[in-house]
């Protein structure tokens, strides 16, 4: 059995990292509640993009754009957003296990832990500017969406599309993926008559708003991408928090019995040398 000083100083240790698994707790839960709200605002500004894309390409019997051509062959590429740093259970690792791409394909990495990942494999980056997912920003994601619309435009890859961890609650977080481009037109019957003339034509308000498509799919993805990091580093910290607890409980219990048995041994001492 170890001695009654390294017992406490163990219990002490553990008391050291419960101090800071707790207070990564409280800091995530804190975050993550702003993060809830970022998911909440940022959804209606692409659905009414997503909807305006779709009344474009539904006010014209003959539109046509290289938005909307699908091609069979060619390489693609692929957004994918991930954390930062550790210390969140599966978080990371559940993305890339759900990645599908294959050689030759186009990564564009937002979180540090997206490039450490790519970095051992060969693989084509289109930057690695924006490697801490937290910081990015929205006017971030207008300048992606901007790069990303010209490459695609110039065929440089011609398919996109995002990789990230959708925010279902607190306690659920899931990798998504969504299409991004060619994008698909609106086919629900009957072409939409149109009630808005569009200047210079429909085709070129349609190339105009992609940037900020693909922008808004981009932020929302962060967003959700955040919060789910937050999510999942508050409740490892909170199983982190109670198995110190229960470390500590047990060494406790220990460190008694270590007490017990010492003083027993003296009385035991005292008894016998009295009675010599």
């Amino acid at each position: 059995m170890p001695s009654m000083k390294a017992i406490k100083n163990r219990i002490k240790s553990v008391e050291n990292t419960r101090q800071i698994t707790k207070a990564m707790q409280l800091v995530a839960t804190s975050k993550m509640r702003k993060a809830k709200e970022r998911i909440e605002e940022s959804r209606p500004f692409f659905e009414t993009l997503s909807q305006a894309l779709s009344d474009i390409s539904r006010s014209v019997s003959d539109f046509s754009s290289p938005f909307t051509q699908e091609k069979k062959e060619g390489k693609a590429c692929h957004i994918v957003i991930a954390g930062d740093r550790g210390l969140a259970g599966g978080y990371n690792n559940n993305l890339f296990k759900s990645l599908d791409y294959k050689d030759g394909d186009v990564i564009f990495p937002i979180g540090k832990k997206v490039v450490e990942y790519f970095g051992k494999k060969d693989v084509t980056f289109f930057t690695t500017e924006y490697q801490i997912a937290a910081d990015v920003k929205i006017s971030d994601c207008n300048s992606i969406g901007q790069a990303l619309a010209d490459a695609f435009e110039k065929g440089e890859f011609t398919s996109l599309d995002i990789y990230y961890t959708g925010f279902v609650n607190v306690l659920s977080q899931v990798p998504a993926s969504k299409e991004i481009l060619p994008l698909a037109p609106s086919d629900d019957g009957e072409k939409k008559k149109a009630l808005i003339e569009y200047d210079p034509s429909p085709e070129a308000v349609f190339a105009k708003i992609i940037p900020h498509y693909i922008s808004g799919i981009i932020y929302g993805g962060v967003c959700e991408s955040i919060a789910s990091e937050l999510s999942a580093r508050r409740t490892a910290m909170e199983n982190a928090t109670d198995n110190a607890g229960e470390i500590i409980d047990s060494l406790s219990l220990t460190y008694n019995r270590a007490r017990q048995a010492a003083i027993t041994q003296e009385l035991t001492e005292i008894v016998a040398g009295s009675q010599n």
